[in-house]
């Protein structure tokens, strides 16, 4: 927000004056408090590194034959006829106010602002000002630049011993770029008045609001953003960010073509070193490979010993995979039931436990043909581990072979960045040889064992044919109780929903009963409350509460009393009736769920149970 104009005259031309203190005039209290001291503005004591208003740095003198504050000129002010009167408000600067009236000695202070015989004490103090004028701007011999330096302030450097830069005055820098006067304090121009070739503002209310100074105008001209200075030291700044950029750039570029020649040095040194330890690692695989045959061999040799065996065991497991299957069959078809009556009864007990009887033993036949000699054990375990490691190394040493047989000229090399990982099902190289060394151990041991177990093969078969011919019995008598108890309480529902439709049809029929009645009970009410009616037509003192009135009151209250009551047990008898409907609904649905149960267990079950083999298929012969 502009400021208003100061209620002066000017600069007085009687301040800031570099005399004598003695020779300097009284001056009086506007003038002591609002213009400082020239003489003690540069001995004052300042703190170091504090910038330092109206004097120049730490090691250049400052000079002061230099007025700083401007000078007026009384001589070069316009003249004035005496007979032109003020025309009133704060007179411009221009105008040919004297200094008297404002700030010079012997004035009176009261008088300030407008004054209607001001040109009357111009007049009387004109020669006395241009006597004092031409006292102050009278040179005194005393007084000297020399000296003056001598007398002035400095600020202490941080380091005294270290030798002061010389002021070279020679060297130029360039226009652009931050100047030694740049820290100097700005000179200051002339104001700007409220009248002049700059101010372009418009005034809004008159003609003297501009002369008057009440409203000052202010346009886009009147108000400077940056300094010289200030555009010269951003210059500086975009200068050296743009040479910290070059400098940052060349050190990257140094940085990357020696990061080039080491990363070329470490790769070539890594394919040579991974090469060696891939045809090391492809010798290991090939070793094993051939001990992993000659195991197969030797097992192979064992197969036309047990032949016989071998063909029982595998009719065995034929009879075995056929009782499970009606097992689990039978579990299947009781999961077909609904709702209620899928529980697990006794039948189901049963048939799981058939069922895990059935698992055990098919397990035991397992470990009877992995242990039995030669043939079973080695087709069945030990041939299969070590044809299924020999493939695992046949493998294994292929992809070795074309890992060591590539090189930086090949045609089939690809980025695959998802191989580059340690997978959670990596061997150690340690776990590897002994997963290859016991597996051609356990080998050669089955093959010993075989003899051994050969005896013990009858007495297996009979007693797995015992326990499953017993379980078989255990099923078939829980199902036949459990059809006659689902038999029974089906026809129990049956029962039940004949007579839950019998009484479905009485509530129908008292339902229907009870809406006749509440239908005859409205011209009952239609007639009390017609009457009522009319007796409310009665003029005047006519229109008396006689006992004919209450009477007719207590007769459509009484009639209200019993349509509320039909009306609960007629609520009560539909209510009964939902509740019938829902009860009829759960019977129908529980006697259709009986009946499938009843198809599931008398007709599939029975019919799967009853291809259950003999005893002489469960042994094997």
């Amino acid at each position: 927000m502009a400021e208003y104009p100061p209620r002066s005259c000017g600069p007085c031309p009687h301040i800031a004056h570099f005399g004598s203190k003695g020779d300097a005039p009284e001056r009086d209290w506007l003038s002591t408090n609002t213009v400082p001291k020239p003489q003690l503005e540069y001995k004052t004591e300042h703190k170091l590194n504090e910038r330092q208003l109206a004097t120049t740095g730490t090691y250049l003198n400052p000079d002061l034959t230099i007025n700083p504050v401007p000078e007026v000129k009384l001589d070069k002010l316009p003249k004035m006829d005496e007979t032109e009167g003020y025309k009133g408000g704060i007179p411009p600067c221009t105008m040919n106010i004297e200094p008297p009236v404002c700030c010079l000695p012997g004035a009176d202070p009261k008088q300030r602002g407008f004054i209607p015989d001001g040109f009357q004490i111009c007049k009387e103090k004109r020669e006395k000002a241009k006597q004092l004028k031409d006292h102050l701007t009278k040179k005194d011999p005393c007084i000297t630049p020399e000296k003056m330096h001598r007398e002035v302030g400095k600020t202490i450097p941080e380091k005294p011993q270290e030798e002061r830069p010389l002021r070279r005055e020679d060297t130029a820098l360039p226009c652009y770029m931050p100047q030694p006067q740049d820290a100097l304090p700005i000179k200051l121009e002339k104001h700007m008045e409220p009248v002049g070739p700059w101010a372009t503002g418009r005034v809004d209310w008159g003609p003297l609001s501009g002369l008057t100074g009440i409203r000052p105008i202010v346009d886009k001209y009147s108000i400077q953003r940056y300094s010289e200075g200030e555009w010269r030291e951003h210059n500086k700044q975009e200068l050296e960010a743009a040479a910290r950029e070059m400098h940052r750039a060349n050190l990257i570029n140094w940085n990357g073509q020696q990061c080039l020649q080491q990363v070329f040095a470490d790769a070539d040194k890594n394919q040579g070193d991974n090469t060696k330890r891939l045809e090391q690692r492809e010798l290991e695989i090939h070793r094993w490979k051939c001990e992993a045959e000659r195991a197969i061999g030797a097992a192979t040799e064992e197969l036309c010993f047990l032949e016989e065996q071998r063909h029982r065991l595998r009719d065995t497991f034929s009879v075995l995979n056929l009782l499970g299957f009606i097992a689990g069959e039978c579990l299947d078809r009781r999961t077909s039931r609904i709702d209620s009556d899928v529980v697990r009864d006794v039948v189901e007990d049963a048939l799981i436990r058939e069922l895990t009887l059935i698992k055990e033993v098919k397990e035991l036949f397992t470990r009877t043909l992995k242990d039995v000699e030669h043939q079973l054990n080695e087709s069945k375990n030990a041939k299969a581990r070590l044809e299924y490691d020999w493939s695992d190394k046949l493998d294994a040493h292929k992809l070795d072979s074309i890992n060591m047989a590539l090189n930086t000229r090949s045609t089939i090399l690809m980025f695959k960045p998802g191989a580059v990982c340690f997978p959670e099902e990596q061997s150690t190289p340690e776990y590897w040889e002994h997963f290859t060394r016991e597996t051609v151990i356990a080998g050669e041991a089955t093959r010993q064992r075989s003899e051994m177990l050969r005896n013990t093969v009858n007495n297996v078969i009979l007693n797995a044919a015992r326990d499953l011919r017993s379980q078989a019995d255990k099923v078939e008598e829980a199902l036949t109780k459990r059809i006659a108890c689902t038999r029974e309480i089906l026809n129990r529902m049956e029962n039940d929903l004949k007579n839950v439709l019998r009484r479905i049809a009485d509530i129908e029929m008292l339902i229907n009963e009870l809406m006749n009645g509440l239908r005859s009970l409205d011209i009952p009410v239609k007639k009390a409350q017609t009457r009522l009616d009319n007796r409310l037509k009665r003029p005047r003192v006519e229109n008396c509460r006689d006992a004919v009135h209450f009477g007719l009151m207590e007769e459509c209250k009484t009639l209200g009393e019993s349509v509320a009551a039909v009306t609960a047990q007629l609520n009560q008898a539909k209510d009964s009736l939902a509740k019938l409907v829902k009860v009829r609904q759960d019977l129908e649905r529980e006697i259709m769920i009986k009946r499938k149960t009843l198809e599931i267990d008398c007709e599939r079950t029975n019919r799967f149970r009853s291809f259950y083999p003999s005893v002489a298929a469960l042994t094997g012969r």
